[in-house]
């Protein structure tokens, strides 16, 4: 089974074999963790984004970390929540899905995700996290060892930690 760690940190500062991008769909970058990665990467990660054109919202792409301590970064657009009735759900699902599935075809054993949709895109935290547990528990791993998801914040970090220790 695979382990899950709950952080309050930087992710740009991880060393894992992929950091996951909460991405816009151009993939050239934007605010809050997709700016931060896209600074802390340097400016070959743009670069490398170019050439991908873009990615729908629940699919992912893969690029290297650069100046990162990850090997890789995933990228990922999340839904923008409206009310949940809307596909939201089964897209953010599918965001945590899509990336797992690049980490297992890229060998990585460590994955370290933000909260996915969870800032400027507006979803709930408490329905945001438990998509995301139950998404990267419900996975069938092969190579991926270790997911951490990593919070920005202590509320949210709290929000993690009780829905991991009811999810069990």
């Amino acid at each position: 089974m695979i382990e899950i760690e709950i952080i309050q940190g930087d992710i740009t500062k991880l060393d894992v074999d992929a950091i996951v991008n909460a991405a816009n769909c151009s993939l050239l970058g934007g605010g809050g963790v997709d700016g931060a990665i896209h600074r802390a990467a340097g400016p070959e990660l743009l670069r490398a984004c170019i050439p991908l054109n873009g990615c729908e919202t629940g699919q992912a792409k893969i690029t290297p970390g650069f100046r990162l301590p990850a090997k890789f970064v995933i990228h990922t657009p999340g839904p923008i929540y409206r009310d949940g009735l809307h596909g939201e759900p089964a897209l953010l699902e599918s965001c945590y899905k899509s990336c797992l599935a690049l980490a297992e075809e890229s060998g990585c054993e460590t994955v370290a995700f933000p909260a996915i949709s969870t800032g400027v895109y507006g979803y709930p935290w408490k329905e945001a996290t438990e998509i995301a547990i139950r998404a990267v528990r419900n996975f069938p791993v092969q190579k991926v060892k270790k997911v951490i998801f990593c919070c920005f914040g202590e509320t949210l970090y709290n929000i993690y930690r009780e829905a991991v220790s009811h999810e069990g």
